[in-house]
């Protein structure tokens, strides 16, 4: 399962980042064994859609949904 967890650019505490997606992984209907970067190739920063931003602003993240998250 790979996803990415978008937080704003200030936001440096990996933890808080992982809890995130700990929160993501909660609401799935099926067991995942760890959360990892491992697999993660690169750390990227970049300017997002305003329905994007929005959601950042008022939940603090979001998760782009990208292989096996269904």
């Amino acid at each position: 399962m790979n996803f990415d967890i978008l937080v704003p650019s200030t936001m440096k505490n990996k933890d808080f980042i992982f809890s995130y997606g700990r929160e993501f992984l909660s609401k799935k209907p099926f067991q995942t064994a760890e959360l990892s970067s491992k697999e993660c190739k690169f750390y990227h920063m970049e300017q997002v859609p305003d329905t994007i931003a929005d959601t950042i602003n008022k939940n603090g993240y979001y998760i782009i949904e990208m292989k096996n998250c269904q």
